[in-house]
Parts: C-alpha cells; sequence; structure tokens
C-alpha cells in the first residue's frame, strides 16, 4: 500500500533551504571559474557528501564522520554567507579558486572514507544457548545397605557387683540392630535367650541390654 506525502511546514523549509543553498554553490563555482556543468556538479557534490556523512553518523557516531559532515558544512554555509555580499563575486580572491578546484578531489576521498569505513559499532555478544534440560533415570538397581559391622567383643568383665552393669552406647545400638534384623527376617521381636546366644557376652550384660531393650 503506498503511502501518500503530505507537505507540511518542515517539508517545505528543507526544500526552499536546499534550492537557495544549491544555487548559491552555484553562482560562488561559477564565480570562481568553474563554467558550464561544472558549476551545477559542485552544489550535487557537496549535498551528496553531506548526505552521506550524516548517514554515517546515524549508524555509529565516530570522528571520521563528523569530521567530513563538519567540512561539508562548511562548504555549504560558506557559499551562503560569501554570496550574501560580503564577497566580490567579479573578483574572487586566488586562495578561494584554489579551494574550488581542489574540492572534487576532497569530496570524492570523504566519501570514500565514509563509505567504505569499517563499522565501528560493538556486536552484541551472541547469546550462548541454554543446555538442554536432560531428565535422567537409573536403570540399575540400587544396592541394599551393607549390614552394619557388628562391634569388637568386649572382653569379658569380672563378675559384676551386685548393681546392674552399665552397657555402652556401641553394644545397645549393635544388640537394637540384630533384634530389628531377626525381627525382619521372621516376623516376630528376638528373645532375650536368642539375643544372648547371638551376642556371646556374660549373662548379666545380657540381661541389661535385653532389659532396656524389653526383650522377654
Amino acid at each position: 500500500m503506498s503511502r501518500s506525502i503530505r507537505p507540511d511546514a518542515v517539508l517545505i523549509q528543507a526544500v526552499i533551504a536546499g534550492a537557495l543553498s544549491f544555487a548559491h554553490l552555484h553562482d560562488l563555482a561559477a564565480a570562481a571559474g568553474q563554467s558550464g556543468w561544472k558549476a551545477w556538479a559542485y552544489p550535487v557534490s557537496v549535498d551528496l557528501l553531506l548526505v552521506a556523512a550524516w548517514r554515517r553518523l546515524r549508524t555509529g557516531r565516530d570522528r571520521s564522520s563528523w569530521t567530513w559532515f563538519a567540512i561539508a558544512l562548511c562548504a555549504s554555509l560558506g557559499a551562503n554567507v560569501a554570496t550574501a555580499g560580503l564577497l566580490d563575486m567579479e573578483h574572487v580572491p586566488a586562495w578561494l579558486r584554489i579551494l574550488v578546484a581542489g574540492w572534487p578531489a576532497l569530496a570524492f576521498l570523504g566519501g570514500t572514507l565514509l563509505v567504505h569505513a569499517p563499522d565501528t559499532t560493538d556486536p552484541e555478544p551472541n547469546a550462548e544457548p541454554a543446555a538442554p534440560e536432560v531428565e535422567m533415570h537409573r536403570t540399575d538397581t540400587p544396592q541394599p545397605a551393607p549390614a552394619p559391622i557388628p562391634a569388637a567383643e568386649l572382653p569379658a568383665a569380672s563378675p559384676p557387683a551386685a548393681t546392674t552393669p552399665t552397657v555402652p552406647p556401641a553394644l545397645l545400638d549393635h544388640a537394637r540392630s540384630i533384634a530389628d534384623a531377626h525381627r525382619n527376617a521372621t516376623g516376630e521381636p528376638i528373645t532375650a535367650d536368642a539375643l544372648t546366644a547371638r551376642l556371646g557376652l556374660p549373662a548379666s550384660t545380657c540381661q541389661a541390654i535385653a532389659a532396656q531393650l524389653q526383650l522377654t
């Protein structure tokens, strides 16, 4: 779908400014000795360099773009001021003739540098792809927990006195593990006699352990 161009104040102002600047550049080039089509080529060269520098500034702000933009802008403004009556157009000074004659080479150099200059904008770093989520399933059968290592048998103690002997916590845990293993294997609690036979300890010690484990 084509978009219609609607004239507004900014567009009209741009056309007027461009036409006047174009005419001033032509008049200055003609006064500097550039006759015929050459006088018309000068304003085209200045405006093209100005547009090229401006487009380069839009993509990446580097020092060379500002430099060539300032040179083209000074050439356009200089022609506007020079044709305002401040310069004798019938007797143009030699230095101005030299500037006008050397402008094509300068404009060609600036345009080439602007077009073929490397891009100064920093590319965005490539985002590292996220590692795919891998769902892991174990195919092997987990190994059963190893049976607890029985505690070292304690040396036979001398016959205790009338008091109940003290049972070490490690020995009590060992006896409890034997009772639990017997319950898991047979479904019934271990008896005090069976525990005494499994432990192989003095009767008083086994009785104390059975009392703490509440075995009959």
